[in-house]
This record gives structure tokens, C-alpha cells and sequence, in this order.
């Protein structure tokens, strides 16, 4: 397991567009699926990484909370599900069922989103406003595995409240630190996140 950073895209950056099965539904998810909603979260994260398995009941949490205001919420994995096989779709969809997700949790086999939106570890994290620009991107809070400190939420809450309320959403932004995301071999992309010591 890398400890590594994300990447910070710039913010501003349009949200890329994406065409995904969600695994629990079959559905096709897409930008357009969330048309209206005046936030979107794009997460990626993946069942086997112990950072997820460390918030993903706050994940849930999220998924509830919001599900019916105006955000939209989607979780893809990247991760290659064939050395990683707990990361597959069909066992995405026993998470997605065991967590209680509120949200389509799709499976990008070919880990082209992943690229498109310079994903680089999971948990990642994109919340975008209305007009699909970029306005927060890093950490869900400061909680990592094996600290005492809780999971709340507190960072990602805040940008996408602000959001919400119409305010701007202080550019000072934490970076997300958890596994690389698991890259088919020749298939990794033309950036990495920092990968940091345990």
C-alpha cells in the first residue's frame, strides 16, 4: 500500500463528463444524471483500501444527509480489479448493499475517469458547484486510520454546505491521503500524487 496525496486539480476545472454502469442498479450514470442539482460530489474510492473501509460509514452518512437536497452524489472505483479482485463490480455492489450507500457506486473498467479527473488515490475527492466548475477538492476531514481522531466529515460538509447557501468555499483546501489508486499494468497515467511515509 502507497500512502499517497491527491492531486489538487486546479480549481475552476470543469467537471469531466463520464458515461458509467452503476453496479447496484445497472444504470447508466452520467453528468446528465444530475442535471438541476446545484453540487456535485464525484468520490472515488474502492472496497478494499483500509483508508475507505476507515470512513465509509460516514460515507454512508453523506449519502443520507444529502440525498434529498440539491446534490448530487456519485462513487466510482478505478482500481484494476483483476489483481484486486475485492474491487470488482459485483463485489462493489455487496459494499454499496452492506454500507447502506445513497448513491450509484460505479465500476470504470477501462480507469479512463480516473485519468480525466487526475484521481490519484482513494479516497478522492471532487465537489462541484453549479455551473460543474470545480470548488473543492482534498480531504473529507483529518481523520486517518489508527488516529483517534473522528470521523466527521467536518471539511467536505463545509464545502458543499457553502455550496449550498450560494457562499464561496475557502480556497485553503487540505489534500485527500490514502492508497494509489491500482493502475493496470501499462495503463498508469502521466501524473502521480505524492506518496508520503507511513
Amino acid at each position: 500500500m502507497a500512502r499517497t496525496l491527491s492531486i489538487m486539480l486546479d480549481l475552476g476545472t470543469k467537471a469531466p463528463d463520464f458515461s458509467l454502469l452503476d453496479v447496484v442498479s445497472g444504470q447508466t450514470v452520467s453528468l446528465e444524471t444530475f442535471a438541476g442539482k446545484k453540487a456535485l460530489l464525484v468520490m472515488f474510492i474502492c472496497r478494499h483500501c483500509p483508508f475507505v473501509k476507515h470512513i465509509q460509514a460516514e460515507l454512508a452518512r453523506l449519502g443520507h444527509d444529502y440525498g434529498g437536497r440539491e446534490v448530487g452524489i456519485v462513487a466510482i472505483s478505478s482500481n484494476d480489479a483483476g489483481a484486486y479482485p475485492d474491487d470488482g463490480p459485483e463485489s462493489l455492489k455487496a459494499h454499496a448493499l452492506e454500507q447502506g450507500f445513497a448513491f450509484p457506486y460505479c465500476y470504470d473498467e477501462t480507469q479512463e475517469v480516473a485519468k480525466a479527473y487526475s484521481a490519484a488515490c482513494t479516497p478522492d475527492f471532487y465537489l462541484f458547484d453549479e455551473k460543474r466548475e470545480l470548488v473543492y477538492r482534498g480531504q473529507l476531514d483529518d481523520s486517518r486510520p489508527k488516529t483517534e481522531i473522528p470521523v466527521t466529515g467536518r471539511d467536505l460538509r463545509a464545502a458543499i454546505e457553502a455550496v449550498l447557501a450560494g457562499q464561496p468555499v475557502p480556497a485553503e483546501q487540505r489534500a485527500s491521503l490514502g492508497c494509489n489508486i491500482k493502475w493496470r499494468p501499462g495503463n498508469e497515467p502521466d501524473y502521480y500524487g505524492t506518496t508520503v511515509q507511513s
